[in-house]
């Protein structure tokens, strides 16, 4: 039975839809309101926070921590420096995927990874022969993450941190109105963004201090609903919805390479011996034989055939997670591909998916056959094959230290 995170005592009232799933053993919001909507507006138009509690977290100690971690991940670690994030995946020999995740380097010899599926007993296989210890701290530490425009400037209202120079994938530790927090520049939303770590004793502070501090700036506490809307339009993949542990799949049929998950430069190859090293590089090699794509559904072909049955248009209000077949647009006999999660994008107005299709149809602007059913009926319209980012907005990445500068450059050259 899950348990409530220790946020729990704050999403409990709050959560009137009464709408909760299980993450990893914890009860977790999918919608606070019975409408998940204006928690993705919060997300894209001000700031969204969520409670990131459930994903699993270790902290990796010791002089060999770093080269441990390489022995694992496909990232080369020695070489991220302190304060620095790494998205990565780690593999099994064979090159296929186990999980994903980030590595962030606190200090010297002290590192703090999250996955989305328990890997503990996974990491600690390989340890023998380094200078390096995990500890699985999942249920000790707690974390919001605080997605949106008006992100960095709720967190420059209550924590020691220079906001302003914390770049993309950067990490820092300070205090948020006197809590020990450690807040990292990442999300899963694809937006600005940052996600706030700290003792489970300071959680309900924690969260107290945000809502107080963010009031002025619509900050609004959201579930997973909205998040799942977000992350498809960013481009980001789901274990267990775009891919799947290799270790919990009985046919290799089910199991996904970094390269065919649109993950290959996350891979260092020419280093030291890590996990899968040898298959993925024979693969870089010879090529794969699928790939990650983002689909744009055509509106117009499946309005025309909702029209047919006499019915308007309808997508799911939804992110949705299950498999659709894609055929070749010259021959509707021969599948090539499936979506495997997609969403109607409010933002974009577009109905988009991410989809697994063979490599050969991987070339942006290809037209394929995407199964649809209006009415009971199996049906196919066109979709476009492109890029897996479809919502990549400039603020992202931002560094409003670094623009004042090159401002300041600006105007003194052209008073010269």
């Amino acid at each position: 039975m899950p348990i409530g995170s220790p946020f729990y005592e704050r999403t409990a009232p709050l959560c009137t839809s009464m709408n909760w799933k299980d993450w990893s053993g914890y009860y977790a919001v999918c919608s606070f309101d019975t409408i998940h909507i204006p928690e993705y507006f919060a997300f894209r138009h001000s700031a969204g926070m969520i409670d990131v509690t459930p994903l699993f977290k270790y902290r990796v100690k010791g002089k060999d921590a770093s080269a441990f971690l390489s022995r694992v991940m496909v990232k080369n670690i020695d070489k991220l420096a302190v304060g620095r994030v790494a998205y990565l995946c780690w593999c099994n020999d064979e090159g296929k995927i186990i999980d994903d995740g980030t590595v962030m380097h606190v200090s010297e010899n002290e590192f703090f990874v999250t996955s989305a599926d328990p890997s503990y007993l996974w990491l600690s296989r390989f340890t023998r022969g380094f200078d390096a210890t995990i500890e699985d701290v999942t249920d000790s530490i707690a974390g919001l993450a605080l997605q949106g425009p008006t992100s960095r400037e709720i967190l420059k209202q209550c924590v020691d941190i220079d906001m302003d120079n914390l770049k993309f994938f950067g990490i820092c530790e300070g205090k948020l109105d006197n809590i020990p927090v450690r807040v990292s520049r990442t999300g899963y939303t694809g937006d600005l963004g940052y996600e706030i770590w700290t003792e489970n004793a300071n959680a309900l502070k924690l969260w107290d201090a945000l809502m107080t501090h963010g009031k002025n700036y619509n900050i609004t506490p959201a579930g997973l609903d909205a998040m799942d809307m977000t992350r498809i339009e960013a481009g980001l993949i789901l274990n267990g919805a775009d891919y799947y542990n290799a270790s919990h799949m009985l046919i290799a049929e089910r199991m996904s390479t970094p390269y065919e998950l649109g993950l290959g430069w996350t891979v260092n190859l020419n280093r030291s011996n890590f996990n899968g090293q040898s298959a993925l590089r024979r693969e870089n090699e010879e090529g794969s034989m699928w790939a990650t794509v983002g689909l744009d559904i055509d509106w117009s072909e499946l309005e025309a055939v909702c029209n047919s049955y006499g019915l308007p248009p309808e997508v799911d209000g939804h992110a949705w997670r299950t498999s659709i077949p894609i055929y070749d647009n010259n021959n509707y006999n021969k599948q090539v591909g499936y979506a495997t999660s997609g969403t109607w994008s409010p933002t974009l107005k577009k109905n988009i998916a991410i989809a697994t299709i063979q490599k050969k149809y991987d070339v942006q602007g290809t037209r394929v056959q995407f199964e649809v059913t209006v009415e009971h009926t199996r049906h196919l319209v066109t979709a476009i094959v492109g890029p897996l980012q479809f919502f990549n907005p400039e603020r992202k990445r931002s560094n409003p230290a670094l623009n004042r500068e090159i401002n300041q450059t600006t105007l003194a050259q052209s008073i010269k």
